[in-house]
C-alpha cells in the first residue's frame, strides 16, 4: 500500500499544479506547442490587477499647498523634475482669445508660453511664435532644407533665456535665438532623437533612439559625454524620459530601466530595471508613465507596477499592483493618479497606503445620472486645490481632493495639444491650430 502512495506522489510532484493558471506542467507544454507565447502570455497576465473601489474615511484632512499663480511653461513636462504644481486658475470657461489659424500644418502635441509669447511646432518643422498682447504671430522658423520637406517632423524643445533648443527625428540638435530670429548652431548626429530635453547649468541632455544618452554644450553643441544603454530590438511606442533633480539626472530608457547619474561626474548613481516581464511579444513591449520627482522620491509606472523609489539609492519603497496611465501628480505628502483601469487613486506618500480609490466611469455616470460608459482621459492636473480631468470629447470633470465630482463642463473648443495653465488662464493649441485662451 505504501508503495503505490509513494507511486502516486511521485507523479503529482513531477506534474506540478500551478495554483495561479489551474493547468498542469504538462497540459502547459502540450499549449506552447500550438503557441510559441502562451506561456509569456501566462506568466505576464497571470497576476491579479487591482480594481478595487476604498472609500476616503471620514473626517479626513488633506494637507495640500496652495495654488500658485504660475507664469511660464518652458519644459514640455513644466519643469526639470516633471511634477505638476498647484496651479491657479479664474475657472470661469471664458475665452479670452481665440487666434486666427496658425499652421495649414498638424501641430507637434507641446505648447509652451515664455513671457507673452506662444510657441509651438508642426510636422513640417516650422517653428511658430504668437504674440499674445499683440495677437498675432511674431516670427515662423523652419530650419530644414528641401530635401526633408516630406518627411514628418517631431520636434523636441526646450526654451530657456529666449534660446529654443530642439532635438528632432532625423538626428539634428540645434539652438535658436527668438529675440535675435537665428540659429546660433546646429549638429547633424544622423540617429533620431527620442526623449524631452533637459538642461542642466550649461549642458543640454537628449538620447537618441538606440538609447544612448548625450550630454552637449549648450552653448555651441560640442559634445561633452556618451552614456550607452541597453538597445531594444523591436522599436516601441515609449519615449525615452529625462528628470532632474539637483545635481541627479534621471533616466528611463525604452528596455524598461532606470538610470541615476551624477551631472557633476557624469558617473551612474545606481539603475533599477522595471521591466519584470519577459514576453517578448511586440504588444508587450516596456512602457512606462514619465519620471516623476518629488522630494526625495521617483515616482514612475511601468507595464505591470507602480513604483515610489528612494530618489538616492534607488530602492523601492513600495509597488503597487496597478499602473498610471499618465504621468501622476504628487504633492508633498500625496500622489494623484489614473490607473489604466480608470480608477482615481489617491496614495499616500508617507506611509504607502491608499487614501481612495474611485471608478472614474462610475462616478460619472451617478453624478449624470445616466448609464455607465467608458471614457478617456487625456490629462490630469491639480487646479485649485481640485483635480481636473481633461477627458478626449472636450469635456473636463472637476474632482473634489477628497474625490467627489463638483461638476462636469465642456469647454467649447476641442483641444488637440497639451494644456499649460500660466496667468490664471488655460491655454492650448486647437485642432484647427488655434490658440485659445480660457480664463
Amino acid at each position: 500500500m505504501n508503495f503505490f502512495l509513494i507511486i502516486i506522489l511521485l507523479l503529482v510532484s513531477s506534474c506540478s499544479f500551478d495554483d495561479k493558471s489551474g493547468i498542469w506542467t504538462s497540459d502547459r507544454e502540450i499549449a506552447k506547442k500550438n503557441n510559441q507565447f502562451k506561456e509569456f502570455e501566462t506568466l505576464y497576465s497571470s497576476k491579479e490587477r487591482f480594481n478595487q473601489i476604498i472609500e476616503i474615511k471620514k473626517n479626513f484632512q488633506f494637507e495640500i499647498p496652495p495654488p500658485i499663480n504660475n507664469i511660464k511653461w518652458n519644459d514640455i513636462y513644466y519643469n526639470e523634475n516633471n511634477n505638476f504644481d498647484n496651479f491657479e486658475y479664474l475657472d470661469q470657461n471664458n475665452i479670452l482669445i481665440k487666434s486666427q489659424k496658425l499652421s495649414r500644418y498638424k501641430s507637434n502635441e507641446h505648447i509652451f508660453q515664455d513671457g507673452d509669447k506662444i510657441i509651438f511646432s508642426d510636422q513640417k518643422g516650422t517653428i511658430v511664435i504668437f504674440s499674445l498682447n499683440e495677437d498675432r504671430i511674431i516670427t515662423k522658423y523652419n530650419f530644414y532644407k528641401n530635401k526633408f520637406k516630406n518627411i514628418k517632423k517631431k520636434l523636441n524643445l526646450i526654451i530657456e533665456n529666449n534660446i529654443i533648443y530642439v532635438s528632432d527625428n532625423i538626428g539634428y540638435l540645434y539652438a535658436y535665438d527668438i529675440n535675435g530670429e537665428k540659429i546660433l548652431w546646429a549638429k547633424n548626429l544622423k540617429i533620431p532623437f527620442r526623449s524631452n530635453l533637459k538642461i542642466y547649468k550649461n549642458i543640454l541632455i537628449a538620447s537618441h533612439q538606440n538609447n544612448n544618452l548625450r550630454f552637449f554644450n549648450k552653448l555651441n553643441g560640442e559634445i561633452l559625454k556618451l552614456i550607452p544603454t541597453e538597445e531594444n530590438v523591436v522599436k516601441n511606442r515609449f519615449i525615452n524620459n529625462l528628470a532632474l533633480n539637483k545635481e541627479n539626472l534621471f533616466f528611463l530608457n525604452t528596455y524598461g530601466t532606470l538610470y541615476s547619474i551624477n551631472m557633476k561626474n557624469f558617473n551612474i548613481n545606481w539603475f533599477l530595471n522595471l521591466n519584470e516581464s519577459l514576453d517578448l511579444n511586440p504588444s508587450n513591449l516596456f512602457f512606462g508613465s514619465e519620471i516623476v520627482i518629488n522630494n526625495d522620491k521617483l515616482l514612475v509606472s511601468s507595464n505591470q507596477f507602480f513604483y515610489i523609489l528612494d530618489l538616492y539609492n534607488g530602492s523601492i519603497i513600495k509597488k503597487k499592483n496597478f499602473t498610471s496611465i499618465i504621468k501622476p501628480i504628487a504633492t508633498d505628502n500625496y500622489v494623484f493618479l489614473i490607473t489604466r483601469k480608470n480608477l482615481l487613486v489617491c496614495i499616500d506618500l508617507k506611509k504607502g497606503d491608499i487614501i481612495f480609490s474611485y471608478d472614474i466611469n462610475e462616478k460619472i455616470a451617478n453624478f449624470l445620472d445616466t448609464k455607465k460608459k467608458d471614457v478617456t482621459v487625456k490629462k490630469l492636473f491639480l487646479v485649485n486645490n481640485e483635480l481636473f480631468l481633461f477627458l478626449n470629447n472636450s469635456y473636463v470633470v472637476k474632482f473634489e481632493i477628497n474625490g467627489s465630482i463638483r461638476e462636469i463642463s465642456k469647454l467649447s473648443t476641442k483641444e488637440f495639444s497639451s494644456l499649460i495653465f500660466t496667468n490664471r488662464t488655460l491655454i492650448l493649441l486647437s485642432k484647427s491650430n488655434r490658440v485659445i485662451v480660457y480664463n
